[in-house]
C-alpha cells in the first residue's frame, strides 16, 4: 500500500524530526522513528511493526538513520514555505513594452542563473542536513562510548578498593608476624640463660605458648592469602582496560593525519566517506580481498585495495548468510598478513560494514587443503591460537570446517575442552568439540556419511575423531599432545597441528581442563 504521508512515523503518526523522532531503517527495509523503535525493543529483540521480522537490538541507535527520508522531509518543508516567502510569478504575462529584445534576453539569462543557484543552494542545504544528521549520530555514539568508559573507570576503582583492603590486611598480618618472630627470638635468649629447674619449666611454658600463637598466625596467613576474588577481579579489569586501550588508534591530544579530499566539487557526504575510509558506490568483492595479497607496490598503486585493507583492519568487512533461520554474519580479520574468516553468528551487521556472501568467501578455500584455527582461553583471557592443517577430501575434515565456520548453524565457539587422557604419559591427548551439550555427552554428526579413507598417526599434533565416524559423538575431536608408543597409532586422523601445539600443552597442564574454552574459531582464507 502506498504511504501518502512519508514524513510521518507509521506507528505514532508524528512527523520525523532531527532529535527524538529521527527516521531509522531496520534491516528488513521498514522505517520508523527512534522513539518507537526504542519502545518496541524487549529483551534484546525487536519485531518489525510492519512485517514482524525479528531483529536483535538493545537500542534504536544500532539502526542506520534514513538520511534520504530526512532530506525528503526538508524538501517538503521547503516547498510549503516557498509561496509565503517568495513573490508569486504572474504566468503568461506579456513582455514589458519598451524593453528591447537584448535587454529581455539579459533578464532571462539572469533569471536562469538565479534559478540554477537556488537549485545548487538547495542541494548543499540537503547535504548539510544529511551531514548534520551524521554528526548527531556520531555524538550519540560518543556518549554511549563515554558511558562505557565511565563504567570501566568505576570497575577500576572497585578493583583498587579491593586491593587496598587486601593490602591493609597484609600489613596487619605482617605486623603480627614480626611481633611473633621477635618473641620467639627472645625465647631463644631466655632458654640460653636458665639456671634452675623452675626457670626451665616457666621458660618452656612461655615458649610453648608463644610458638602456638605463631603457628596459628602461619595457618591464618595460608587461609587468608591470596584473596581469590581480589586477585581475579584485578587481573580481569586490567586485561579489559588494556584491550580497550590497545584498540585506541589515536593518542590523546594527537591530530589526525591530513587526508586529500580530491575534487572540491565532490559532495559533503562523499568527502565524509573518504575521510572515514568508506568506499562509495562499488561494493567489496572477493577479488578485492585477493588483491590484498599482491606485492606492496601494487597495493600502493591500487588505492581501492589499500582502502579495503583499512576496512578489514577496522573490522568493517563481514561475510553474511541468509536462510530460513534469519541473517547471520561473520567477521573477516587481518593478522600477520593472513586473512581469517570467523564463525557465522546470529548478530546484527555492524553499522557501515561492507558485506560479502559467505558462500562466495568459503568458495575460495583450497579443495586439497584447508587451514582451520581454534583460539583457546582460560582464566578470563585468550592464551593462544592453534592452527590445524586439514585434508578436506575426508568427511571428518569437511565437518570440522563446518563447525569452525558455523555454516550449518552450529560452531565450536564457546565449547569446552572435555578431558585429558593418559596425562604425562606416552599418547597423551585432549578431547573437545561437544557443540551440543558441552559436557561430553553430545556432538552429533553434521554430515550423513562420515566414513572415508583415513590415515593413522602416532605423532603429537595429530587431530582425529575420538569416536567411530557416524557415531552419536563423532563431531568430537582429539588433539594429541605426546607421541604414542612405537607401533601404536590414532585412527581416523583428518588433520595436524601446524602451530600452537604449545598452547594445547599449556591447556593440558591447567588445573582443570574443563575451564579451557574455544573462545573463537574459523578458517584461514588462502587468497
Amino acid at each position: 500500500m502506498m504511504d501518502n504521508n512519508p514524513e510521518e512515523c507509521s506507528v505514532c503518526f508524528n512527523n520525523y524530526d532531527d532529535t527524538l523522532l529521527r527516521p531509522r531503517t531496520l534491516p528488513c527495509g521498514h522505517t520508523f522513528c527512534s522513539q518507537c523503535i526504542d519502545n518496541a525493543i524487549k529483551n534484546g529483540q525487536l519485531n518489525c511493526p510492519s512485517c514482524r521480522a525479528q531483529h536483535t537490538a538493545t537500542a534504536a541507535t544500532q539502526f542506520l538513520i534514513n538520511y534520504g527520508m530526512e532530506a525528503l522531509i526538508r524538501k517538503l518543508k521547503g516547498m510549503e514555505v516557498v509561496p509565503v516567502t517568495t513573490v508569486p510569478t504572474k504566468p503568461n504575462k506579456a513582455p514589458t513594452r519598451g524593453i528591447s529584445k537584448k535587454l529581455r534576453s539579459m533578464v532571462e539569462e539572469q533569471k536562469s542563473s538565479i534559478s540554477s543557484l537556488i537549485t545548487s543552494c538547495e542541494e548543499v542545504l540537503s547535504q548539510l542536513g544529511e551531514y548534520r544528521g551524521q554528526l548527531g549520530d556520531w555524538k550519540t555514539q560518543h556518549l554511549q562510548l563515554q558511558d562505557r568508559l565511565y563504567a570501566l573507570v568505576e570497575q577500576n576503582k572497585s578493583a583498587m578498593k579491593l586491593l587496598e583492603l587486601e593490602d591493609t590486611s597484609v600489613v596487619d598480618m605482617t605486623t603480627q608476624g614480626e611481633e611473633g618472630k621477635t618473641q620467639l627470638q627472645a625465647m631463644l635468649g631466655s632458654l640460653d640463660t636458665v639456671n634452675t629447674a623452675q626457670e626451665v619449666g616457666t621458660t618452656i611454658d612461655t615458649a610453648d605458648e608463644c610458638s602456638m600463637e605463631v603457628e596459628d598466625w602461619v595457618q591464618k596467613c595460608q587461609e587468608l592469602f591470596p584473596d581469590v576474588n581480589t586477585v581475579h577481579t584485578s587481573v580481569k579489569v586490567q586485561e579489559t582496560i588494556r584491550e580497550a586501550l590497545e584498540m585506541t588508534t589515536t593518542e590523546t591530544g594527537a591530530t589526525a593525519d591530513p587526508v586529500h579530499l580530491g575534487d572540491s566539487d565532490s559532495s559533503i557526504m562523499n568527502k565524509v566517506k573518504e575521510i572515514t575510509g568508506e568506499i562509495p558506490q562499488k561494493e567489496i568483492t572477493v577479488e578485492d580481498l585477493r588483491r590484498m595479497r599482491e606485492p606492496v607496490k601494487s597495493l600502493v598503486e591500487a588505492g581501492r585495495v589499500v582502502a579495503v585493507m583499512s576496512l578489514v583492519e577496522a573490522g568493517r568487512v563481514v561475510a553474511v548468510q541468509e536462510d530460513q533461520d534469519g541473517r547471520r554474519s561473520a567477521r573477516i580479520t587481518l593478522q600477520d598478513g593472513q586473512l581469517y574468516l570467523h564463525p557465522l553468528l546470529p548478530q546484527p551487521t555492524p553499522a557501515h560494514a561492507h558485506t560479502l556472501q559467505e558462500s562466495d568467501v568459503v568458495g575460495v578455500l583450497d579443495p586439497s587443503c584447508t587451514l582451520a584455527f581454534l583460539d583457546l582461553g582460560w582464566a578470563g583471557s585468550t592464551r593462544g591460537r592453534v592452527t590445524i592443517r586439514l585434508t578436506p577430501d575426508t568427511p571428518l575434515a569437511r565437518q570440522f570446517v563446518l563447525l569452525c565456520t558455523g555454516q550449518r548453524g552450529h560452531t565450536f565457539r564457546n565449547t569446552k575442552l572435555l578431558e585429558v587422557r593418559y596425562k604425562v604419559q606416552p599418547g597423551e591427548y585432549v578431547v573437545g568439540g561437544d557443540y551440543e551439550s558441552n559436557d561430553g555427552k553430545g556432538g552429533a554428526p553434521l554430515l550423513p556419511d562420515l566414513w572415508g579413507r583415513y590415515r593413522g598417526s602416532g605423532q603429537a599434533g595429530a587431530v582425529a575423531s575420538g569416536w567411530r565416524p557416524g557415531g552419536p559423538k563423532s563431531a568430537q575431536f582429539v588433539i594429541a599432545t605426546r607421541d604414542r608408543q612405537a607401533g601404536q597409532q590414532w585412527p581416523y586422523v583428518f588433520g595436524d597441528v601446524v602451530s600452537g601445539l604449545d598452547v594445547v600443552r599449556a591447556a593440558v597442564n591447567h588445573s582443570d581442563i574443563t575451564e579451557v574454552t574455544v573462545v573463537d574459531c574459523g578458517v584461514v582464507l588462502p587468497l
